[in-house]
């Protein structure tokens, strides 16, 4: 039986001073994880840290986060986020990101992340808030070869309900098909360490992003 998508799970957040006032996340942590031997991908630790904590770690400074995914993550929500699920629970990201901007208040800007983002910091997330402009709708990280990562970004709120709306039903939708048409800025990361971008989809990645972890260049 599927997870009605309004079942959602809140951790009570401390006071906190550090957010930034018309700013959200929306942590996409759902998916089947074939290519991790059907494991809970969110959940592997990268340098003994599993990844959605790492990912919501480089989120701090928003509030609403929104993860969506399934409810064996429950255990690892930190205080300030919430869970939801999909519906019907595995009808991709773009189901994912509109059940997780449904629980979102009246904000300016939301980060839409990957849950599989060991290397999501702060910094990166604050690069991206920056460089969301009025001449465009989202502001994507680019990899090395330049090739926008739809699941780092920080879009306007507004342009991303507007577009969910024309596109109709979101499951089975792709990324892509969400954001054709919409203005994106395409930025380039100067931080240094391990990228941002780089996200584990295979125990490949995983191996990868330790050695990164620990300094080596894999």
């Amino acid at each position: 039986m599927g997870v009605p998508p309004q079942r959602v799970i809140e951790v009570a957040a401390p006071g906190d001073t550090a957010q930034v006032a018309g700013f959200a996340a929306v942590v996409l942590a759902g998916g089947q994880g074939r290519r991790m031997g059907g494991r809970l991908k969110p959940a592997l630790p990268v340098a003994g840290e599993a990844m959605l904590l790492r990912v919501l770690a480089g989120l701090e400074r928003a509030r609403p986060r929104i993860v969506v995914g399934p409810l064996e993550l429950v255990p690892l929500l930190p205080p300030g986020t919430s869970l939801t699920v999909e519906e019907p629970p595995g009808s991709g990201p773009v189901a994912g990101l509109a059940a997780g901007l449904a629980l979102l208040p009246d904000v300016e800007k939301v980060a839409v992340v990957g849950g599989d983002l060991p290397f999501l910091d702060a910094s990166t997330v604050d690069l991206l808030r920056s460089s969301l402009s009025v001449d465009y709708d989202g502001a994507v990280l680019v990899d090395d070869g330049g090739r926008p990562q739809w699941l780092c970004g920080v879009w306007w709120h507004a342009a991303l309900r507007d577009r969910l709306a024309k596109l109709g039903d979101p499951a089975g939708r792709s990324l892509r098909e969400l954001v054709a048409g919409l203005r994106v800025a395409h930025v380039s990361s100067p931080l240094p360490g391990p990228p941002a971008w780089f996200d584990c989809d295979t125990a490949d990645d995983l191996r990868l992003a330790e050695e990164m972890a620990d300094g080596g260049t894999g």
